[in-house]
């Protein structure tokens, strides 16, 4: 039996369906390593959704963090710094709604509040410029295809090692080949075909993935959910995901 390369992640992660809105992401502030207390699993928890266009590019992001000092607030500056300030960003940890509400329940002795609820606390909105898609390449998709779609998802932090030897297993990386990738992988939906590669950008200060979809209808389901589903399975290797530009 072939592993689907989208779903082969911890128990713990959450994947988006089809059809249902996306799950929101859930991130730990640990403690100060000057500070840190063994007994302590995080100094407090930060939600965030982004808002996207019709064609999956993202148009915004929307968050709200908890302390146990101050409850719940909402702060646009919070998700720029932790994706740009380098002490903040070490201390941020993509974490499953699970592990979340374990932390909040042992802060406070209640129950995390369902997503629904967690929505009312977005209170101040962090627009993402975006731009009409590039042109890079061929304006004609292959024969046999309606249309071709190249998206970048632009994630902050780093990988090591180990976790990019991880993703190559999961997405079934070839062996040798000519790529620059780091890893690589592909998947057919209903005759759609889509294929991805995580690569170093910007001088090794992030990394992103960079998605070609081939798609024979218009119907567009297939773009989404992976675009989700790869972007989880990169949450849950560490990585903080930043952006979703389309370029074709």
């Amino acid at each position: 039996m072939t592993t689907d390369p989208l779903r082969a992640v911890p128990a713990t992660a959450t994947i988006e369906l089809a059809g249902r809105r996306p799950a929101l992401d859930y991130y730990l502030i640990r403690p100060r390593q000057r500070d840190r207390d063994p007994s302590a699993d995080a100094d407090g928890i930060v939600v965030e959704e982004f808002t996207r266009d019709h064609d999956f590019s993202t148009t915004g992001l929307d968050s709200a963090g908890w302390t146990p000092d101050a409850g719940w607030w909402s702060s646009a500056s919070l998700s720029r710094e932790l994706r740009t300030d380098p002490e903040l960003r070490a201390r941020v940890t993509p974490t499953s709604r699970r592990e979340a509400e374990g932390v909040y329940r042992a802060w406070t002795g209640g129950q995390l509040p369902d997503e629904a609820a967690l929505r009312t606390y977005f209170l101040d909105h962090q627009p993402i410029a975006s731009a009409p898609p590039l042109r890079l390449g061929p304006a004609q998709p292959p024969a046999g295809f309606q249309e071709q779609r190249v998206y970048r998802v632009l994630f902050a932090k780093d990988l090591s090692t180990e976790q990019v030897t991880n993703l190559r297993a999961i997405w079934q990386t070839p062996v040798g080949g000519t790529s620059a990738a780091a890893a690589s992988g592909h998947l057919e939906k209903h005759g759609d075909q889509l294929t991805w590669e995580l690569r170093h950008v910007g001088h090794t200060l992030a990394w992103c993935l960079d998605v070609t979809a081939l798609l024979r209808t218009d119907v567009t389901e297939a773009v989404g959910s992976t675009l989700s589903e790869l972007t989880n399975v990169m949450r849950q290797h560490g990585l903080i995901p930043v952006t979703t530009e389309r370029f074709s």
